[in-house]
C-alpha cells in the first residue's frame, strides 16, 4: 500500500476549514501545526484524524509490542504504580535523608536505590512505589524541593522511563 504523507505546503495550499485525508496519510507535525494555527481541521472520511500504525520499516514487526509500554499522562497514574526518582546536585548532610522522609512523607515505598558521589556532586536514582498518593501529588511535592543551584529532582513514571531507555 502506498503512502501519502500531508505536508505544512500541502496545507498552506488549502483552502477552506478542513483537509479530509485517507486513513493511511501521514500528517507531518509542521502541517499539523500550521493547520491548527489557521483553524483547520484534519479529518478522514470516517471520523477525526489518527496517526496510523507503521506498515513497513524496522518499527513494523515491533509497533504492536512497543504500544504496551506507552507512558500514561500524568494525571492518569493510579496509585500503586512505580516512579522513577533521579536527583542531582551538592552533596551535603542529609540530602538523601531529606528526599526519602518526603517520599515516606507522601507514602511512597523506596524499592530500590542506586547513588554515586563524584567531586561534590551526589547522583540518586530510587524506584518508589506510589502508594499513599496520586502520582502527580509525589511529582509536584518532590521537584519542589529542588532548587536549580542546589539541586535537581526529576519525577517519571516508571512507564514512561523504561521506554525512553528501551534499546
Amino acid at each position: 500500500m502506498t503512502r501519502r504523507f500531508l505536508t505544512a505546503e500541502d496545507v498552506a495550499r488549502a483552502a477552506g476549514t478542513e483537509i479530509v485525508v485517507e486513513p493511511e496519510t501521514l500528517v507531518t507535525p509542521q502541517a499539523e501545526e500550521l493547520a491548527a494555527s489557521r483553524g483547520m481541521v484534519i479529518r478522514t472520511p470516517s471520523g477525526p484524524y489518527t496517526v496510523p500504525p507503521p506498515d513497513r520499516g524496522p518499527d513494523a514487526d515491533t509497533a504492536a509490542a512497543h504500544r504496551a509500554f506507552l507512558p500514561e499522562p500524568i494525571d492518569s497514574v493510579a496509585v500503586g504504580q512505580t516512579a522513577i526518582v533521579t536527583a542531582v546536585g551538592a552533596n551535603k548532610p542529609g540530602v538523601l535523608a531529606s528526599i526519602t522522609a518526603k517520599i515516606a512523607e507522601l507514602g511512597g515505598n523506596v524499592e530500590d536505590v542506586s547513588q554515586k558521589v563524584i567531586g561534590s556532586y551526589f547522583h540518586i536514582i530510587l524506584t518508589v512505589r506510589v502508594e499513599g498518593q496520586p502520582f502527580e501529588v509525589l511529582h509536584d511535592q518532590l521537584v519542589c524541593m529542588g532548587s536549580p543551584e542546589e539541586l535537581a529532582i526529576s519525577v517519571m513514571n516508571e512507564r514512561a522511563f523504561r521506554f525512553m531507555h528501551r534499546v
